[in-house]
């Protein structure tokens, strides 16, 4: 029979105590947004493929396509931040700024299997939409941390970075596009090697040579900003300086500069970032479970400008995370079950009439329908782990 009985490469199945964990899950992180004023929203789970194809916002071959009926392109939802820019561009073009929107929706990547990723997973996330500033920043910053606080994980690193300070160093520098590209991917990839044989190809003095080093180099909070703010001139990399100052000063006030580190050469997704970029971290996952930053140019391409902030949180990752840390999830099992004798009169209505009180009063209750013994009912509560087991075997006269 081949394969056709098992999931696809990428997807999977949920065991009913990871399901159950993660929906409880769900309904904490969409109070805590709530709270928080965002409101939330649901985008289709299919979308016209010129929202990512045509904007070069994501790879398009990480994108699930297929066509309908009339031959048009479509694709499954990559992510909940492209559909939510649509979505303040369009039914809600109307509506005045700031937005504060939230999505928990399952999002479709090709390829994506693989160390803890799948091709499907649930992505919890937040977009601010119509606020520029470090104030905005750090809110939405300090709103991922209490995401992943609130789903059980206490070990976590945040790091944050600014896509304006490399290009206002490379423009400090004189440096082209194309050796700047080959610098960006050094940086990304930490190959300090790389960076310093360029620097000896551009003729960069030592002190810009070091400068450059310290993108991939540089880790701290206050520390590292002060130190890049003595090498820096280009207004628009002091500019991003000021704004991660300012963000951590925030962050201090709320209480969670210690999740917080400054990252500089953190530069993924510089194209589509426009300020500030983060990422958050636990440990026992090679992949970042939350990231987000600054896009203030995205819903621009679907017709209303506005500057936008966001993050978006991996929860089956997260789930991943948690387990992996030793975390023992609950099982699933009902509270209690109810047999009866079906030859005596009147027990499976007394049956029903218990089961219903008891769900009332909050209680999960099975029915047994099984016609099982007394004895068999014990068995089976005991492998299944069922707190309370009830048998009616009789009913006293009167009773319905």
């Amino acid at each position: 029979m081949g394969n056709k009985f098992y999931t696809p490469d990428g997807f999977c199945d949920t065991l009913p105590e990871v399901c159950a964990f993660k929906k409880e899950a769900e309904s904490r992180i969409r109070r805590l947004f709530g709270l928080h004023g965002y409101i939330e929203i649901e985008t289709p789970g299919v979308e016209y493929g010129d929202i990512y194809t045509k904007t070069d916002f994501v790879p398009e071959e990480e994108l699930y396509k297929f066509t309908d009926h009339k031959g048009r392109l479509l694709c499954a939802r990559y992510d909940g931040t492209v559909p939510a820019a649509r979505f303040a561009a369009t039914v809600y073009k109307n509506e005045s700024l700031p937005l504060r929107l939230s999505y928990i929706e399952n999002m479709y990547r090709f390829n994506q299997s693989g160390g803890g990723k799948q091709s499907e997973f649930t992505q919890a996330g937040i977009e601010l939409m119509g606020v520029a500033g470090s104030d905005a920043d750090a809110e939405v910053i300090a709103l991922a941390v209490k995401t992943i606080i609130e789903t059980g994980i206490e070990d976590l690193q945040i790091s944050i970075g600014q896509v304006k300070l490399f290009k206002g160093i490379i423009n400090q520098l004189g440096i082209n596009d194309e050796d700047a590209q080959f610098i960006y991917n050094a940086i990304e990839a930490k190959d300090s090697v790389a960076i310093e044989k360029m620097a000896a190809k551009l003729g960069l003095s030592d002190e810009d040579k070091q400068t450059l080093l310290m993108l991939p180099e540089g880790q701290g909070t206050y520390d590292i900003i002060d130190a890049f703010r003595s090498r820096v001139t280009d207004t628009e990399a002091i500019a991003a300086l000021d704004n991660m100052k300012e963000i951590l000063d925030v962050m201090d006030e709320y209480g969670y500069l210690k999740y917080v580190s400054v990252d500089p050469g953190l530069l993924s997704g510089a194209d589509y970032y426009t300020g500030v970029i983060f990422k958050g971290y636990t440990y026992e996952v090679g992949f970042p479970i939350v990231s987000g930053g600054r896009y203030d140019n995205a819903v621009g391409v679907f017709g209303r400008e506005m500057e936008c902030v966001g993050f978006s949180l991996s929860l089956s990752l997260a789930i991943t995370a948690i387990m992996r840390q030793g975390a023992e999830l609950e099982s699933v099992a009902a509270d209690a079950i109810i047999g009866y004798d079906s030859s005596v009169k009147g027990a499976r209505a007394a049956a029903l009439s218990m089961a219903e009180q008891m769900r009332l009063d909050g209680t999960s209750v099975i029915l047994d329908t099984t016609f099982n013994t007394a004895e068999e009912l014990d068995s089976y509560a005991d492998a299944n782990n069922i707190s309370a087991c009830f048998f009616i075997d009789s009913v006293e006269e009167g009773q319905n």
